[in-house]
């Protein structure tokens, strides 16, 4: 079984990595992601654990996707990724359980699995999706998915490819748990 790890001191590094070989300052990755320069200046010091929310406004201010940023932060190659070696890392605001099923830097495919927790929802920036093709996979419950002014009532089986880049929102509304997979191809 897989242990949840805080991926904080990779994404740390990983972060400061990303943004100076860019030759980036803290105050230009600031403006690109729209996440201030004291967070940042946080994450990268490893005094703060960072959102999803956060982490989906640097990586695309990266031209990267989310599962990306922390394959990069873990940095394994392999072709076979056992269960238990698939990382999985809980957001601290809301609590929802992402486990990075495949993410590699040759393919441009990429597996996730979330767990998101009753009442519970996770927002994302346009810039998130403008580098990829995403759908979203019900494996087990409900989920409202918000793209722009459009909402979409999702259920178990059911199968949605996102269109034009837009803020989205991802939604728990129910008493129980959500688990759905995320696929996605970067472009």
């Amino acid at each position: 079984m897989s242990t949840i790890v805080d991926p904080t001191p990779g994404i740390a590094r990983r972060l400061r990595a990303e943004r100076e070989t860019r030759g980036w300052s803290l105050g230009e990755l600031a403006e690109r992601s729209g996440v201030s320069k004291a967070m940042i200046s946080k994450i990268e010091r490893e005094e703060a654990s960072p959102s999803a929310a956060i982490l989906g406004r640097l990586s695309g201010a990266f031209q990267l996707t989310l599962a990306m940023l922390l394959a990069r932060a873990e940095s394994d190659d392999g072709r076979l990724v056992r269960d238990a070696d698939q990382p999985r890392w809980r957001d601290p605001e809301t609590r929802y359980l992402r486990r990075q099923v495949f993410a590699r830097p040759a393919s441009p495919l990429e597996l996730v699995e979330i767990e998101l927790p009753a009442g519970a929802s996770v927002a994302f920036p346009a810039a998130s999706y403008a580098f990829i093709r995403q759908l979203v996979w019900v494996l087990q419950g409900k989920l409202v998915v918000r793209e722009g002014a459009e909402r979409h009532e999702l259920r178990t089986g059911d199968c949605l490819e996102f269109g034009a880049p837009a803020d989205s929102s991802f939604a728990n509304e129910s008493g129980r748990p959500c688990r759905y997979l995320v696929a996605l191809v970067r472009q």
